[in-house]
């Protein structure tokens, strides 16, 4: 099977990717391209459409240093430009998903009212999930932005280490997520791969494709 330059880009990209361990301190994402960052996570789908989500962007210097203990020594969070923190709120209200559909209607130019089935089966959905249950709901779509993040950055060049281990509770404590209603679930570090990172010219460790996937 004859592979188009299109498909080709994107493997390329792909390829290219790899959870970066060292970060080059003095290169920094610059303002036009980190834009388009925050555009492609706004742009993450999302259940219903509800974005039960807060990004969270850590640039300064101080409390980039701060975090390194929070994530177990890791310094990926303050050698790279930019770190994601991407946060579920504390729980999914009624009133969260009037102002989704009030909000929709608007976008589209209709009346909330053309939205009330829709606007019906999500009250059923909330009503019907606990508080665990519904925490772990919005994390899941939390993973849905994270993946979206690191492969809208792959095509801009920009390298990424996706990271879960850390203290959610000191990380909501530094960043003040535990005042806001919010509460961190995966972090992202954003920048450039150091010339030192010698794992940047290791091969991938992927299965074959005939291991993973399944035709029905």
């Amino acid at each position: 099977m004859m592979l188009t330059d299109k498909n080709l880009a994107v493997l390329s990209k792909l390829e290219w990717r790899y959870a970066t361990q060292k970060f080059d301190t003095n290169k920094k994402i610059d303002s036009a391209t980190w834009d388009t960052v925050e555009k492609a996570l706004i742009l993450t789908p999302s259940s219903w459409g509800l974005q039960t989500w807060k990004f969270v962007v850590v640039t300064d210097a101080k409390i980039k240093e701060e975090l390194v203990a929070a994530s177990y020594g890791q310094k990926q969070v303050k050698d790279c430009s930019h770190v994601v923190v991407i946060c579920r709120p504390d729980k999914l209200t009624a009133e969260y998903i009037n102002e989704f559909v009030d909000f929709t209607a608007s976008v589209h130019g209709l009346s909330a009212k053309e939205f009330a089935r829709e606007h019906e089966m999500m009250l059923r959905m909330q009503k019907g999930m606990n508080e665990a249950q519904t925490a772990e709901w919005m994390s899941m779509q939390c993973y849905i932005a994270l993946g979206n993040l690191m492969t809208a950055a792959s095509m801009l060049d920009i390298d990424t280490c996706p990271m879960e281990g850390f203290s959610k509770k000191d990380y909501d404590r530094i960043l003040g997520l535990d005042k806001s209603g919010c509460h961190s679930v995966v972090v992202c570090a954003m920048g450039y791969r150091s010339a030192e990172d010698q794992k940047a010219n290791l091969p991938k460790v992927r299965f074959p494709k005939e291991k993973v996937i399944v035709r029905i």
